[in-house]
């Protein structure tokens, strides 16, 4: 292309603002890209449709996680209580301790993820505690709670409803892709085009000043920790589903694995420059880059030595301005 070619070109079309633009998207985008074409070279069989949809199938409820655990980070708090919170709907669900009809379950668990995320919010936005500590706590509390009472009742098999949605296709599409698909759009949509999504841009730009201008910061940040608790618990439900049956292991790593992939995905705190879609590329990054050192042979330690890396990464990042 001559130079002269080059300078007619529209001007979003210039090679330089095409570079720019790909520079400063998130880094999970060229992170999956350089994923998918180490895989192409050395794993082909990890990009074919069928082991990409299971791959996007397993990312589902982390997905899911990181949708309201990036809501949190935008209004400069955090929720570390997404793991406890998944591990109690688990419990709920699986170990037989109440005695309702599925439905029944599985409004307790939603009405139980409302009660969680308004108790963290209180402690965060009244008592001024840190986000951190609160969050943590919550998971600690959850997770002694349901040990405790594994000694008198272990989980069981998960609920039917939610094995047909964690292991059915329609087509060659898994049901979980298309569960957060149903969540992913409309709080997408949600905080793109509501005034609710104006205030979490200010809260995050600057907390005093929104407050000053008569922002409802209580309540802004509410209803993001309110909605992270909810959103877990629908990770839970597909993740319950997905394995069939309850654990006391399940949903371990999720919170550690939301906070890198929100990074990741271009959400820090105050800023939603990745906008929705970046942390759940990240999501599936993550997932497709576990799946592919399980392909070449390398066990548990590398999975770790991999974690760590992208938690140092993701700690390093920063929005380009």
């Amino acid at each position: 292309m001559s130079e002269m070619t080059i300078h007619s070109l529209p001007r979003a079309f210039h090679p330089l603002n095409i570079t720019r633009s790909f520079l400063s998207l998130p880094f999970a985008y060229a992170g999956t890209a350089a994923l998918l074409a180490f895989a192409c070279v050395t794993r082909p069989a990890l990009v074919s449709p069928v082991l990409l949809l299971l791959i996007v199938r397993q990312a589902a409820p982390l997905a899911i996680t990181v949708l309201g655990q990036s809501l949190c980070m935008r209004v400069l708090s955090l929720d570390l209580s997404v793991g406890g919170v998944i591990l109690a709907v688990s419990y709920i669900l699986t170990s037989g301790i109440l005695k309702y009809p599925e439905p029944v379950l599985l409004i307790i668990c939603i009405l139980f993820g409302v009660a969680v995320g308004t108790a963290n919010a209180f402690l965060i936005t009244r008592i001024r505690a840190s986000s951190v500590i609160v969050t943590l706590a919550t998971a600690l509390i959850l997770s002694g709670v349901v040990f405790s009472l594994s000694q008198l009742r272990a989980p069981g098999e998960a609920p039917a409803i939610l094995r047909y949605v964690g292991q059915t296709r329609i087509g060659i599409v898994p049901i979980p892709p298309l569960v957060w698909l149903a969540l992913f759009v409309p709080v997408a949509l949600f905080l793109r085009m509501s005034v609710f999504g104006r205030y979490v841009d200010a809260i995050g730009a600057n907390p005093r000043a929104a407050l000053m201008s008569g922002i409802p910061y209580v309540r802004v940040v509410t209803i993001a920790h309110i909605l992270s608790s909810l959103l877990a618990v629908f990770s839970g439900f597909v993740l319950i589903g997905f394995v069939g049956a309850g654990s006391l292991d399940i949903g371990r790593d999720l919170p550690l694995s939301s906070l890198v992939a929100v990074i990741l995905g271009g959400v820090t705190f105050g800023s939603g420059k990745g906008g929705s879609l970046g942390p759940a590329v990240a999501a599936f990054m993550l997932t497709f880059s576990f799946n592919l050192l399980t392909s070449l042979g390398i066990g548990e330690p590398g999975r770790l030595m991999l974690q760590g890396a992208i938690i140092a990464l993701a700690a390093t990042r920063r929005n380009p301005d």
